[in-house]
């Protein structure tokens, strides 16, 4: 991610700036706990795509930097919630809200930061953007509750898989780029287009995900995670589709009823591994990178192209 770094040096200064000042409040509990959340916050991925996004069309504007804010706000809005569903104690090897502040102030923080977000753009008019992006929030909800329902039963087909991970992943990425294009463009034809951009993206990235619960380097999550917690990932919907009915079986019994044992997940995994689930996993995280790829290649802003290309590989190519 380096030239994009580079090339967003001043304006990752200014949007850092707008964001801390975006989440901060009047109540000393809440301004704590956001002061908390912002010092432990990621890479930055998303807010990156924005502001690539706009600069792809022109120059970056306070729309641009309210756009990228609101993207942020929603994404940790998702993750502070998502980790009160999940009862995680962790996020990114640091303890969780959850963890230190427990359910009901979670909930409250991750809605406060959702409100937070919506009144940035209604404050300033940004009703077009605000709109790309609570569809995002819609897309969300309705793929987590998908994924819920068809996980209950351990058979889910290829097509709902996509469906959900389109939905829970690919949809804020989608919007994010969207959003910045249309800051500095206000073309509605470039955001959709960098809109399909965005969600290729999303997909991708969600597949590397997947394909980390099978690796054997440090990823950030324990080696096997989603098969304990019952999610049904791209390798094992491949996996279970492909082997005869009594493997199938074997594999749905130590999912549902084993998850704990380490050596029976192993062997799972290793099902998985000797079916040619990865490989094909491979291939489809490929796939959807280069569809990626090749809409970013009919845009002729060279430099900024090749730094949107080097974050769209780096989903790819991560370690973690």
């Amino acid at each position: 991610m380096k030239l994009s770094q580079q090339i967003l040096e001043d304006e990752l200064v200014i949007f850092e700036k707008e964001f801390r000042d975006a989440v901060k409040s009047q109540v000393p509990l809440l301004d704590r706990i956001m002061r908390f959340i912002v010092n432990r916050k990621g890479k930055q991925l998303r807010p990156m795509f924005v502001l690539l996004s706009a600069k792809l069309f022109g120059d970056i504007n306070s729309s641009t930097y309210r756009a990228a804010s609101l993207v942020e706000l929603l994404h940790t809005a998702t993750l502070v919630h998502d980790d009160v569903v999940d009862e995680s104690l962790e996020r990114r090897g640091f303890f969780s809200t959850y963890a230190l502040w427990k359910t009901k102030v979670s909930v409250l923080v991750g809605d406060y930061l959702l409100a937070k977000g919506l009144l940035l753009s209604l404050d300033h008019d940004d009703f077009r953007i605000l709109q790309l992006l609570s569809e995002a929030v819609r897309q969300m909800s309705e793929g987590e509750l998908l994924q819920i329902e068809k996980s209950r039963t351990l058979n889910l087909q290829e097509d709902i898989y996509f469906e959900i991970i389109k939905n829970k992943t690919g949809s804020l990425l989608a919007s994010a780029c969207a959003a910045g294009s249309y800051s500095t463009s206000q073309n509605e034809k470039l955001a959709e287009k960098m809109r399909l951009f965005g969600e290729k993206v999303g997909i991708a990235f969600q597949i590397k995900d997947d394909l980390f619960d099978y690796g054997n380097d440090s990823v950030g999550k324990p080696t096997g995670n989603d098969i304990k917690e019952k999610k049904l990932t791209l390798p094992l919907i491949y996996t279970l589709n492909s082997v005869t009915k009594p493997v199938r079986r074997e594999m749905i019994y130590i999912i549902k009823n084993q998850n704990k044992d380490k050596e029976k997940v192993k062997h799972v995994i290793n099902i998985v591994k000797n079916t040619g689930g990865i490989e094909y996993t491979n291939q489809k995280m490929v796939k959807y990178r280069d569809e990626a790829l090749n809409i970013l290649n009919e845009f002729e802003n060279r430099e900024v192209r090749t730094a949107l290309e080097e974050l769209v590989r780096y989903t790819t190519d991560r370690k973690y």
